[in-house]
């Protein structure tokens, strides 16, 4: 396969789940405010700092207000990461693939960029937020079941999944990291029921609070939820089972090409660290270190596979 190709389908499937994770950030912050009677700013700019976002949105705006940091990260065509850069991206990146995808891809792709495009015209209601944000979440589904039910498992399946895995193991990371070092107003809240109803956000935002819920009764424990979200391969958007993926995905493509590069190495290193890893450990080390070193390990991946696989050569 080409490697403009390879990109393409990578970088496609990165964007989809960008506009996902997107949606997902949003309904937390939302939630939050709905439970709180209006969340405070510091909530909705972790909200921003999770997205990667701060800088660009004190450049338009200079408090962290609800309808605007909505506004930002579903509208804004200025901000890479909002739900509308992302899935206008993600269509160009498939138009230029478009040979390699097959039609029930590329349909699925098509209507989810018309049918968002249409919902986010105008700036959302309040009242509408959370049909909004379902039709994004659906629709990135939809993409994703016309892949895994249609495509052939090749090269190029190969990194459509290496794209989806590297953003989602991203994002996982950063709502990890903003809850424990800016959601958390100070220590002394530790335990207390913010604090729980932060880690329920973090579930919430992972898609993982009915699953932790089916194995723990529901108990909310900060050392569980992380444990659950970090090391648990049975969870589909825990740092654990990101990891595996990319390395089963980059291993069917060393197989297939029969050459070995320092991608594999890497992502070897990164599943072998964590599988050896216990949340304790993890705890007693520093969790904000621990996954300030995962967020850079993944964009250094991420970095290597583009070159490895000639990307833009």
């Amino acid at each position: 396969m080409l490697g403009k190709t390879a990109g393409g389908l990578f970088w496609m499937f990165r964007y989809l789940e960008r506009s996902e994770n997107t949606a997902r950030l949003i309904d937390a912050g939302f939630r939050m405010a709905l439970v709180r009677g209006g969340a405070l700013a510091e909530e909705w700019a972790s909200v921003i700092d999770t997205a990667g976002a701060r800088a660009a949105y004190l450049a338009k705006h200079g408090s962290f207000e609800g309808p605007l940091v909505v506004d930002f990260l579903l509208r804004d065509p200025e901000n890479p990461s909002s739900v509308v850069s992302a899935i206008e991206a993600a269509r160009s990146n498939a138009r230029l693939v478009r040979t390699a995808l097959t039609r029930e891809v590329w349909e699925a792709t098509n209507e989810a960029w018309m049918a968002l495009k249409e919902a986010l015209r105008r700036p959302v209601r309040e009242p509408d937020l959370p049909h909004v944000l379902e039709l994004v979440r659906q629709r990135s589904a939809l993409v994703r079941g016309a892949l895994h039910g249609s495509m052939l498992r090749n090269d190029g399946y190969d990194f459509a999944r290496i794209g989806t895995f590297l953003e989602r193991a991203d994002n996982t990371a950063r709502i990890l990291d903003v809850k424990y070092y800016v959601l958390l107003p100070s220590l002394a809240q530790i335990g207390s029921s913010l604090d729980n109803m932060q880690w329920e956000t973090v579930l919430r935002s992972v898609a993982g609070q009915r699953a932790y819920r089916w194995l723990t009764g529901g108990e909310i424990m900060p050392m569980g939820i992380a444990e659950f979200v970090i090391l648990d391969r049975r969870m589909p958007r825990s740092l654990a089972f990101s990891v595996a993926k990319l390395a089963n995905n980059l291993g069917y493509l060393e197989r297939e090409y029969g050459m070995r590069h320092r991608c594999h190495d890497m992502v070897a290193a990164l599943h072998a660290g964590l599988s050896g890893q216990t949340i304790d450990a993890i705890f007693e080390h520093g969790l904000h270190e621990f996954l300030t070193g995962f967020l850079r390990d993944i964009a250094a991946l991420g970095l290597q596979i583009e070159q490895d696989y000639r990307f833009y050569g």
